[in-house]
């Protein structure tokens, strides 16, 4: 196995396995704790089968289903993140961390790269340790005190999952998908505080209203992302990320019109946000 750090805040790719062969226990242990240590780890150079990519998922944790749309026949947990060549809207094309708006939002989110354009179409991850690490003393003790709603009926969101709720929706209704969750969470198993704000799903802050919320959620929001917090990955056909979604956030870059690019994602059981 082959370790390659992307940039020093976040990423790293990984050669030199086969996940289609299967992985032994000390080498699972090995990637999870490259995971946490890198937040979003790249394995490139894969030929899996749908069952190949859930066995891997479930050395790893529980995997789970996606609220809005139906997942592959046998696999109701694969789910495909799929932009058509006819159209100009993305799955999930704003910065978030993933179903946030969740009671217990998945822990990680693997994602497995099957048709991929010739140019465009890369993800940016950026490090949610590393937004909070940069704050001033008293800005980061007042979020402390902090917690926030996260809703999946958010406008800029919705619009992108449109297209696949017609091909495959399971008819779950956003409106009914909301959660409060602290403003800085404590990573479960590093113990490091991070932010934990979704761009495209969190609204306000509780007991505060929209209008009174929407100046500091704005000014987090442009720390979260800046570009000393992120990676930029360039897909190839083959590859298997693995990202962190208590302490990321990540962005699909929407520039390939006309090109297809088609994934298949499954998300991991995570805990209640604390």
């Amino acid at each position: 196995m082959k370790v390659e750090p992307l940039t020093r805040q976040i990423g790293a790719v990984i050669t030199g396995i086969d996940l289609a062969a299967g992985l032994d226990a000390n080498c699972v242990a090995e990637l999870r704790a490259l995971w946490l240590e890198y937040l979003v780890i790249f394995i490139r150079g894969q030929n899996i089968t749908p069952e190949q990519q859930m066995a891997f998922a479930l050395q790893l944790g529980e995997p789970d289903t996606y609220p809005f749309l139906s997942g592959l026949s046998g696999f109701p947990q694969i789910t495909e993140v799929l932009k058509k060549e006819n159209e100009t809207v993305n799955f999930g094309g704003v910065w978030h961390t993933d179903t946030c708006y969740q009671p217990y939002p998945p822990m990680a989110t693997m994602l497995y790269a099957i048709d991929i354009p010739a140019a465009g179409g890369d993800t940016l991850f950026a490090n949610q340790y590393a937004a909070l690490a940069s704050l001033s003393d008293g800005l980061a003790s007042t979020l402390k005190t902090l917690r926030a709603l996260s809703v999946a009926g958010n406008k800029a969101v919705a619009a992108t999952r449109a297209a696949r709720i017609d091909d495959s929706g399971t008819g779950a209704q956003a409106d009914d998908l909301h959660a409060v969750h602290p403003v800085v969470r404590v990573h479960p198993e590093t113990a490091i505080p991070a932010l934990y704000l979704s761009p495209a799903h969190t609204i306000r802050f509780s007991g505060w209203s929209e209008a009174e919320s929407a100046a500091l959620l704005q000014t987090l929001f442009t720390i979260q992302t800046q570009q000393e917090f992120c990676c930029r990955f360039r897909w190839q056909a083959g590859d298997v990320a693995l990202w962190d979604n208590r302490c990321t956030l990540h962005y699909p870059v929407n520039d390939y019109h006309g090109h297809r690019r088609l994934m298949h994602r499954i998300t991991l059981k995570g805990d209640r946000p604390i």
